[in-house]
């Protein structure tokens, strides 16, 4: 009898994870199978633009300078558009594993970023974390 990871990887799967699958293995694997599957890479919500390969964001075709630590937010809001991305999750992903409890870090940021790009992008989800509306 054949091991069922070495049947799905004949049959046609691309890859394998073993449980207990860690988030970050995870997350990244899936931007690895996203870059070969050749997706979009500049993302539209309304006016605001993101051109993640050209690292760029714009409003009403305008740039907008963003920096390191918002773009990175925005762009982690803005591939997961539509769902919500609790704290702890971005905290680890932008700042780094070590800050995922310092959820006083987001607030600003967010608070810069509606400033930036419209006060109706980025949906606060009390107690949980920030959504991106599509």
């Amino acid at each position: 009898m054949k091991k069922p990871i070495r049947c799905a990887l004949e049959t046609g799967a691309d890859d394998y994870l073993t449980k207990p699958v860690g988030l970050q293995e995870l997350h990244a694997r899936i931007r690895v199978a996203m870059r070969h599957a050749g997706t979009q890479s500049v993302l539209q919500f309304g006016d605001v633009r993101l051109d993640v390969d050209r690292r760029l964001v714009s409003v009403r075709g305008d740039d907008v300078h963003l920096t390191p630590i918002e773009y990175e937010l925005f762009k982690e809001l803005a591939l997961s558009a539509g769902r919500v991305i609790t704290h702890r999750v971005l905290l680890s992903r932008v700042w780094g594993p070590q800050f995922e409890h310092e959820v006083t870090y987001l607030r600003p940021v967010i608070t810069s970023l509606r400033k930036k790009l419209g006060t109706r992008l980025i949906k606060t989800e009390p107690a949980v974390g920030y959504r991106l509306q599509e």
